[in-house]
């Protein structure tokens, strides 16, 4: 039973990038960016009521495809399984740089901005625009700064990455195989 707890903090600290610091440090970063999230994500629902969909609803193909988690979790688990957050925690664990800080900001100023364009609701096709290249934009710059720290950290923040390298190593493994 030991062995197995001892295997759980390890691949906890692993995932974290929290190897070597306190777990006070660990704790704090996680109430920083999980509220923060929290935070954004709390912003943005006040603005956006659930729909639901009903019966004759699915039947017509009207109303939303996929609703709003509903209870007490239904605030936390966007926010707190967002890959970003996860990334940024793991930044805010990384050896202290000055890059830490400047990809701390960006992550902040992303999820702000996020929860601006999701409160403000943009239905113009140029609004719209707008709100998808500022969201990617500063998602983006986070990965790149979080990629500097822990490439982890910059994996998580832009799992496409992730799989485009997947993706070359399954052809490179094909090429091999012809």
């Amino acid at each position: 039973m030991d062995d197995a707890l001892d295997a759980a903090r390890d691949h906890a600290a692993d995932f974290l990038n929290a190897e070597g610091r306190d777990w006070r440090h660990v704790a704090l970063g996680a109430a920083l960016t999980v509220g923060f999230a929290l935070a954004a994500t709390a912003v943005a629902t006040r603005a956006v009521p659930p729909q639901t969909r009903g019966l004759t609803g699915a039947r017509k193909h009207e109303g939303p495809i996929t609703e709003r988690p509903r209870g007490p979790f239904s605030l936390i688990l966007p926010a707190v399984f967002s890959a970003t957050t996860l990334s940024a925690l793991r930044v805010w664990n990384a050896p202290a740089r000055p890059g830490r800080n400047t990809a701390m900001g960006l992550w902040a100023v992303a999820q702000a901005v996020n929860a601006v364009w999701l409160a403000a609701r943009p239905t113009g096709r140029w609004t719209q625009i707008l709100a998808a290249m500022s969201s990617a934009g500063l998602a983006a710059a986070f990965a790149h700064e979080a990629r500097k720290l822990d490439p982890g950290a910059g994996k998580l923040a832009a799992p496409t990455g992730m799989g485009v390298r997947l993706a070359n190593q399954a052809e490179r493994g094909l090429g091999d195989a012809a």
